[in-house]
């Protein structure tokens, strides 16, 4: 067994929740008269997955001073994290059934650059809890998500360990934490050092075959 623990990523490798999330910030953002009548489009939310939070309230709220755009992304989240626990997102094919084949021999983990809950709502909605040992919100802690995988692999006492995730910055997260990153090529992102990828998947269960 290559790996005794792999940590994913979510968004772009476990689910893409896009277009709920869109609903449910567009919810949200009515409720500031700064906003009122504005919408965020899908290309505008693409942009943004996977940056720390801060990061995304300033690219999607520039006209905002700084304590607003956060004020509106605090209450982005939390009309998301209640509507994706009931709606969810799409799981991407053999999203599941591969977790649970993994599950048997392997410690599972998330580690999120998402808000403190967003972990929950996904695991909630799909009923995945089963088959995660830990994980760890970028919203729990406001840690760079290198740190948190490498808290998430001491946590659990993982001794071999890969990071599966869609983007160049969980390439570098990976590289951070001194573990093995798995390219999810079928996510949102493009990796620039693709040949120092230990792995390249194109579907999801490609990852019973590598570990």
């Amino acid at each position: 067994m290559k790996y005794s623990g792999l940590l994913f990523d979510l968004d772009g490798t476990l689910w893409d929740a896009t277009e709920n999330i869109r609903k449910s910030w567009n919810i949200a953002i009515q409720d500031f008269d700064e906003l009122k009548g504005t919408e965020i489009s899908l290309k505008q939310l693409q942009s943004v997955m996977g940056l720390p939070m801060d990061e995304i309230a300033a690219k999607l709220f520039p006209s905002l001073m700084k304590d607003k755009q956060l004020e509106v992304l605090d209450r982005c989240c939390v009309v998301e994290n209640e509507y994706l626990e009931k709606n969810g997102g799409t799981l991407y094919r053999m999203v599941e059934e591969t977790l649970a084949a993994l599950s048997k021999n392997h410690k599972l983990c998330i580690v999120s650059n998402g808000q403190a809950g967003y972990i929950q709502a996904f695991l909630a909605a799909h009923k995945l809890d089963k088959y995660f040992v830990d994980f760890q919100n970028w919203g729990d802690n406001q840690v760079p998500k290198g740190e948190n995988i490498k808290l998430v692999v001491e946590r659990n006492n993982i001794k071999t360990a890969a990071y599966v995730g869609d983007t160049m910055g969980d390439f570098t997260a990976a590289k951070t934490a001194g573990i093995d990153f798995i390219y999810a090529e079928y996510g949102f992102g493009n990796i620039d050092n693709i040949n120092e990828c230990a792995y390249i998947i194109n579907q999801f269960s490609d990852l019973l075959n590598i570990v």
